[in-house]
Formats: structure tokens, sequence, C-alpha cells
């Protein structure tokens, strides 16, 4: 999945076609979204 910066709408890659553009707003910069785990480390 993948986050446009302009409008915050969810993209998946599969709305992305040739070029890499927001399908909504047409802003050029997308970002990828993390999964928010949490990871921990025992010593």
């Amino acid at each position: 999945m993948y986050k446009c910066l302009d409008c915050g709408k969810s993209i998946s890659p599969e709305e992305i076609e040739r070029k890499v553009m927001c399908p909504y707003c047409g802003y050029r910069i997308l970002i990828k979204e993390r999964p928010k785990i949490v990871k921990k480390v025992v010593l």
C-alpha cells in the first residue's frame, strides 16, 4: 500500500498504472505505508 502525501489517501499498487501518480489528486509523491509493528529485543 502507498499513501499520497497531498490528499492522504491509501493507494494499492494495482491502482498505480505506468506513472507514479495519485489517481485521486494527481500528486506525484507517494510514500510506502509501513506496518505498525513494535519489535522487542531481549538481551
